[in-house]
């Protein structure tokens, strides 16, 4: 039998228990992973309190896009991975009925890659969601390069902090947005160029200070009806890409001449191609520095509700895991 969180009601971090399930076999194509650590995200938080952008089974819904683990078992057909291996999970579309908030996982060999070695298991349970959607919408959607002059809202999240990373591995300047000065120390360490801190500047004029001029690229994770000022801090022609929906209520749309873009993650790591892409880019920065998941805290599976309890208080820097 294997441990699996569920819940019966969307609602708040409460409704979520844990239940034993028979551990299941992988059919063809198939591979089933020993769960070490799971990554908790804001999409986690949705789901579960019933604002998901797609309907939820009940009851017995599942959580969870992000783990890491070891090869536990093939199915048949399966080449390329041995029992044992350390693997990321790269693509759950369906978490209500197969989330990684479990003991056990079976899902398709194409949807794991091999951990980047050196990485322990809490720290690579930080790394795929929130890189591989930073680089997927700065480098796969945005063409970001060199010398881009890049706006990045929401810049303590785990996306965020990934974001400001890969622009300074790609070579790109990062200019980091948060709420408040208790995380301006943490943004600049984390490699920002710069820190607007909203509660004290508007966010256009700070942006055109630091850069001499707008943004190549925004990046926003809030959206919301603020979107339309945001994209003021952008050039004629920049790009801005939304990743996230902090702000549930309705966006406004930009007037300012520019691409706007809304990227999902799963639009690039159910392409085979596009991960590997992904995973050499992410092993590559992980191998010469440039790339440091931060792990706010860790839990482990018993205190999944004070897990969910901490994500909605919003004080992280980084990335909340579960050990499993």
């Amino acid at each position: 039998m294997a441990r699996v969180v569920v819940f019966d009601e969307t609602g708040g971090p409460e409704v979520l228990r844990i239940m034993d399930e028979p551990v299941a076999e992988p059919g063809p194509g198939e591979v089933r992973i020993r769960t070490q650590a799971v990554g908790v995200n804001r999409l986690d938080q949705m789901v579960r309190a019933g604002a998901s952008p797609v309907p939820v089974r009940l009851p017995r819904a599942r959580l969870g896009v992000e783990a890491t683990g070891t090869v536990d078992a093939l199915g048949p057909g399966v080449d390329g991975l041995s029992l044992g291996d350390e693997v990321i999970v790269t693509a759950v579309p369906d978490m209500d009925v197969n989330g990684t908030y479990t003991e056990y996982l079976v899902l398709p060999a194409r949807s794991v890659v091999p951990r980047p070695a050196g990485l322990d298991a809490t720290t690579a349970a930080a790394l795929w969601v929130a890189y591989s959607t930073a680089y997927g919408a700065l480098v796969e959607k945005a063409g970001m390069r060199p010398g881009d002059h890049v706006l990045i809202t929401a810049a303590s999240s785990a996306v965020g902090l990934a974001a400001i990373q890969i622009a300074n591995q790609i070579g790109a300047v990062p200019l980091a947005v948060t709420r408040g000065a208790t995380k301006k120390q943490a943004l600049h360490a984390a490699g920002a160029a710069a820190v607007i801190v909203t509660d004290d500047e508007d966010v256009v004029d700070a942006t055109h200070r630091h850069f001499g001029g707008g943004a190549d690229i925004v990046l926003d994770s809030v959206t919301g009806p603020g979107l339309a000022h945001l994209a003021e801090a952008a050039n004629a022609g920049a790009t801005l890409v939304t990743v996230g929906w902090l702000d549930p209520r309705p966006a406004s749309f930009p007037q300012r001449p520019i691409t706007l873009h809304r990227y999902m993650s799963f639009e690039h790591t159910l392409d085979p191609i596009a991960v590997r892409r992904i995973a050499a880019f992410l092993a590559a920065g992980l191998r010469i520095g440039a790339l440091k998941p931060t792990v706010d805290k860790v839990f482990t599976l018993d205190d999944i509700v004070e897990a969910h309890r901490y994500l909605e208080q919003g004080h992280q820097i980084g990335k909340i895991v579960v050990t499993v």
